[in-house]
């Protein structure tokens, strides 16, 4: 079976393909209704579809952005990615997702993918170690927003971020007002500008009440097998710690199942914090104390901020969104 194409429809209508044309992409209102009603409906008998491509060489459009991100399977990239594909359907939008697994490789290939499939525009939620993927999308100019994760790379460019400094501040002062000063503290992926900013957070609070310990900071790396193996080695480090900050929810799930495991009362023995505050974290037992980022309205967010450099209107190249310690269970 071949594809439906123009010509087809021109033939069952008994009009020209020029016609057929202009009425499939709206482009001459002298066609009488009955015409244009006619080639509409054989179209839809037809279940004929545009050939997009052809489309958007014509019109310098696709209506198409891509999304790269590192890891579809942590909740948190998921919910961007779901608030990404809902504002980009209100607009009109359709969205070619990307998954990197946090490889260098992989999203210089998928950006080369992206620019092929004549995207308009690109969100990316960068694995953080290589500007070149923005490199390549500068030289072809093609717009993009960042999203949560920063690259070394010109400071011109469009990200939407949340306070992670402030937000671990929150965070620690808060087990601090309930009595803990011997916080751990779980780093993500320790080249991550994401996992920099939480980690000079901690410090800042800890140093402001002459608490803070350089050797009850542990690197993660942002998986809850990380979180896991990295719980097991605080617990084995022979440091007495009251309270474990991870950097994020998902680590924080891995420690909790450890903790528990070992027979430790949480929040008795020692209180978790997370960060994200991911769906998932309210249906733990006991319930995780997390800092929440507005991860779908960040999501929204660089939608529609591609969305308006796409149609050429002013933009905040920045924008910040606060952060909320939600206080649950686990301490």
């Amino acid at each position: 079976m071949k594809k439906v194409t123009m010509k087809d429809i021109a033939i069952k209508a008994g009009v020209s393909k020029a016609t057929v044309s202009m009425v499939l992409n709206k482009k001459d209102n002298s066609i009488s209704s009955a015409t244009k009603n006619k080639i509409l409906k054989i179209a839809e008998e037809l279940n004929y579809i545009p050939n997009s491509v052809a489309r958007s060489l014509s019109t310098n459009r696709s209506e198409t952005i891509g999304i790269i991100l590192p890891d579809i399977i942590n909740p948190f990239f998921s919910e961007i990615a779901r608030a990404i594909e809902d504002a980009a359907s209100k607009l009109s939008y359709n969205v070619i997702f990307c998954n990197t697994d946090n490889d260098t490789n992989k999203e210089i290939k998928y950006t080369k993918l992206l620019i092929s499939k004549l995207v308009d525009g690109v969100v990316f939620l960068t694995g953080g170690k290589s500007s070149e993927p923005l490199e390549i999308l500068h030289s072809n100019n093609i717009p993009f927003v960042l999203v949560d994760r920063d690259v070394e790379y010109d400071n011109n460019y469009c990200g939407i971020y949340c306070l992670n400094k402030e937000g671990v501040i929150k965070a620690i002062e808060y087990l601090i007002s309930k009595g803990r000063k011997k916080i751990a503290f779980v780093t993500g992926n320790k080249d991550l500008n994401v996992s920099k900013q939480r980690i000079e957070g901690y410090k800042e609070a800890m140093t402001n009440y002459n608490i803070y310990c350089e050797s009850l900071i542990f690197e993660g790396d942002f998986t809850i097998e990380g979180g896991m193996k990295v719980t097991e080695k605080i617990l084995s480090s022979n440091k007495y710690v009251d309270s474990i900050f991870y950097s994020n929810d998902i680590m924080a799930l891995g420690g909790l199942k450890v903790l528990l495991r070992k027979g430790f009362r949480v929040p008795e023995d020692i209180s978790v914090v997370g960060f994200d505050n991911i769906n998932i974290s309210n249906f733990t037992e006991p319930e995780l104390t997390t800092v929440a980022q507005p991860i779908y309205d960040m999501g929204k967010k660089a939608c529609e901020l591609l969305i308006d450099i796409i149609n050429g209107k002013p933009v905040n190249r920045k924008t910040y969104f606060n952060t909320e310690l939600i206080i649950r269970g686990t301490t």
